[in-house]
C-alpha cells in the first residue's frame, strides 16, 4: 500500500500523452512512471517506445519499494472512500471467474492496450491500478456504511480535489462480513476492460479490484476526437445523410446531446445529427454502436482502433474538445450522449458487449494507493 505520494490518475484517463510526461515530471513517485515508462520525460526525451523502457519500469517501482514510498501488508482487504459517497474495496478476484463465471467483462478492447498491459504485468511481477467491479445486488453497501473505520492508512487528494482514503481491515469478523457481501451476484467491469484481459493473458490466477456497489458510480459522456479526415467535412455529412441521418447546422458551440442526436463540430460550425431508428437487442441501438457503424466504418471507413480516433473522457468537456478542433489538433469532435445505467445494466444481464469506450465511470479508482505483488518470475 503507498505511504502517501504515489497515487495518481490512471493511464487510459489522459486524452494527450502530453499531460501524462507532466504530471510525472512534476511527481517522479507517481505511479503513472511506471504504468506508463515510455511516457516519462527521460524515456520521451531519448525516444523509447513502450517496450524499450519496461525495464525503467521495474527500476521506478523497486526504488518506490527501496524508499518506503509502498508498504507491505497480507491478509487484509483495503475498505476505500472517494469523497463522500463512493464507497468500495480493494480485493484480489479469480480471474477464471471473468466471462463465463460471475465476472461480466462488457466492452470491446484494443489488442495492442491489452499487449501492453500484459507485458507490463509480467515485466514487474505486480498490478499497480485495480479493476473497477460493480455490485448489480448492491449487498456491499450495508456491510461497507457499518464499519467504524477510524483514521485512514493513507489519502490522495485527485485533479478533482476529491480525496481519496484507503484502510486496512485484516482478519476478523468486519472482514468475513465484507467478503460474504461482496461474493453475493455478479460483478460488472465498469472500468479496467483491457487491465481484466491482460490479467488472464498473463495467465493471473487472481486480479486486483475494487468491488463497490452499483449505486456509488455514474455514467458520465464518452466522446470521440478525429485527428484527421479521409475526406472533406462536407462529404462526411453528405455520407450521414445518405446512411439516413439528418443533418442540421445549428447556431451556437457544441454541447452533449440527448439521446439519439450526435453532435459534430468542425471547422468552427456545429451540425446536429439524428440517428436512424435502429432495430435490435439493447446493445444495438445505444449512439455509441450506432456511431461506430454509421459514421467510424461506413462514411470514413476507419476500423475503431484507427490511430485517428482519440476516446475522450467526461473529465474533457465539450469546450476542451472544440478547443482541438479550433486549434488544429483535431478536424472534427463528436460528442454523444452518457449511456444511461438502464441501458447498461440490460446489455449486461443480456450478456452482450458494450461498443468500445462508451462507459466512462466515476468517480475513478486511483491508480498506485494498492498494489497486489504476484511473486512472479520476471
Amino acid at each position: 500500500m503507498s505511504t502517501g505520494g504515489t497515487g495518481a490518475q490512471n493511464y487510459d484517463e489522459f486524452a494527450d500523452d502530453a499531460e501524462i510526461t507532466a504530471l510525472v515530471a512534476g511527481n517522479p513517485d507517481s505511479m503513472l512512471g511506471v504504468e506508463m515508462p515510455h511516457r516519462t520525460p527521460d524515456a520521451v526525451a531519448d525516444g523509447l517506445d513502450f517496450a524499450a523502457a519496461l525495464p525503467t519500469a521495474v527500476t521506478r517501482l523497486r526504488s518506490l519499494v527501496d524508499r518506503g514510498k509502498l508498504a507491505p501488508f497480507t491478509e487484509a482487504i483495503a475498505v476505500y472512500r472517494i469523497g463522500t459517497d463512493f464507497l468500495g474495496m480493494f480485493c484480489l478476484v479469480d480471474t477464471a471467474e471473468i466471462g463465463g463465471g460471475r465476472v461480466i467483462r462488457n466492452e470491446e478492447v484494443f489488442a495492442a492496450k491489452v499487449a501492453e498491459r500484459t507485458a507490463l504485468i509480467r515485466a514487474l511481477g505486480a498490478l499497480t491500478s485495480p479493476v473497477l467491479l460493480v455490485q448489480a445486488s448492491d449487498s456491499l453497501r450495508a456491510a461497507l456504511t457499518s464499519l467504524t473505520l477510524g483514521e485512514p492508512a493513507v489519502s490522495d487528494t485527485d485533479q478533482h480535489g476529491q480525496t481519496h482514503s484507503v484502510w486496512l481491515v485484516g482478519p476478523g469478523a468486519d472482514q468475513d462480513r465484507l467478503i460474504a457481501a461482496a461474493d453475493v451476484g455478479e460483478l460488472v467491469v465498469a472500468d479496467g476492460n483491457h487491465r481484466s484481459l491482460a490479467a488472464q493473458e498473463a495467465g493471473l490466477p487472481r486480479f486486483l479490484a475494487v468491488v463497490a456497489p452499483a449505486s456509488s458510480a455514474s455514467i458520465q459522456p464518452y466522446q470521440r476526437l478525429l485527428r484527421r479526415l479521409p475526406m472533406p467535412v462536407a462529404e462526411v455529412l453528405d455520407g450521414l445523410r445518405a446512411a439516413g441521418c439528418g443533418v442540421d447546422a445549428v447556431d451556437g458551440r457544441p454541447a452533449t446531446p440527448p439521446r439519439g442526436t450526435v453532435v459534430l463540430y468542425a471547422e468552427g460550425r456545429t451540425y446536429e445529427v439524428k440517428l436512424p431508428a435502429v432495430a435490435g437487442d439493447t446493445v444495438d441501438r445505444i449512439d455509441h454502436t450506432v456511431v461506430e457503424q454509421l459514421l467510424i466504418r461506413q462514411v470514413l471507413g476507419l476500423t475503431p482502433d484507427d490511430p485517428a480516433i482519440s476516446y475522450v473522457g467526461g473529465d474533457y468537456p465539450a469546450s476542451w474538445l472544440a478547443a482541438e478542433v479550433d486549434a488544429g489538433r483535431a478536424e472534427l469532435a463528436v460528442l454523444l450522449a452518457p449511456v444511461t445505467v438502464e441501458d447498461f445494466v440490460a446489455v449486461n444481464l443480456e450478456r452482450a458487449t458494450m461498443p468500445r469506450k462508451s462507459t466512462w465511470f466515476t468517480p475513478k479508482a486511483r491508480t498506485g494507493l494498492v498494489l497486489a505483488d504476484l511473486e512472479m518470475p520476471t
